[in-house]
């Protein structure tokens, strides 16, 4: 693994796919500074990664403050030049539409869309200074259309998707590289596994077939094919989905 003279920042570097993309920058050479809501809970990921040959740190983040926000890529920046920022923050509720109270429908906003709009703002004048830089948003099934209970999580998440169209159109002449990338599918998270048991009983779980359910770490492997692309032929939006899955 060759050391890199760049950071990787990874905003909701949660259990799964948030972390799964932290050790894969970090394989590849990235300083990784990692962020989430409970950040004493990023210290075994950090040993991970540490105890791997690679370089990692973390902190707790509210990334719905922006100053907050601004001091959390300001301190990613210097570890080493900000180079990749991943938005990879969730906030997948299901309320019946008379069951979604104000609260709930502000509070998922805020982390689904209007936290995506303040990483992408801040780690765009950290990147625009250097004239490169990668940003990317991670999206869902959500992002692409509405579902029974899922008015305040789909709203949220076309809006991060309309962001980042925005941003790529914005800031891909600046040789900014921003993508939206659809997870069109359940990801193998202890959450999901929950839902499907609770959905469809504990044997279902046990028998779930291949391609029902995919791996985060394929989904870090589609960040780190991103970032790859050649300058001549950026994506700007990616959707994946296991094979078994039915769209």
């Amino acid at each position: 693994m060759a050391a890199r003279q760049a950071t990787a920042a990874v905003i909701g570097a949660g259990d799964f796919i948030g972390a799964a993309i932290a050790r894969k920058f970090a394989a590849e050479g990235f300083t990784v500074f990692a962020g989430r809501r409970n950040g004493d809970k990023l210290a075994p990921l950090v040993a991970e990664i540490e105890k791997a040959g690679g370089r990692a740190a973390g902190r707790p983040l509210d990334a719905r403050k922006e100053e907050d926000v601004t001091s959390f890529l300001r301190e990613a920046d210097a570890q080493a030049p900000l180079e990749v920022c991943v938005f990879n923050i969730g906030a997948n509720v299901n309320f019946p539409i008379l069951e979604t109270t104000e609260r709930v429908f502000r509070k998922v906003w805020e982390l689904a869309c209007y936290s995506g709009f303040l990483a992408g703002r801040e780690a765009a004048r950290l990147m625009l200074s250097r004239g490169k830089g990668a940003i990317f948003f991670t999206g869902a099934t959500a992002s692409m259309r509405g579902g029974v209970g899922f008015a305040a999580f789909a709203s949220a998440k076309m809006g991060l998707r309309a962001v980042a169209q925005s941003m790529a159109r914005e800031l891909g002449p600046k040789n900014i590289h921003v993508a939206h990338l659809v997870i069109d599918a359940g990801v193998d998270t202890a959450w999901v596994r929950e839902r499907i048991r609770e959905r469809e009983g504990a044997e279902a779980l046990a028998k779930l077939p291949p391609g029902r359910l995919m791996r985060p770490e394929a989904v870090a492997e589609s960040y780190w094919a991103l970032y790859n692309q050649p300058r001549d032929a950026w994506s700007s939006e990616t959707e994946i989905r296991p094979f078994g899955e039915k769209w």
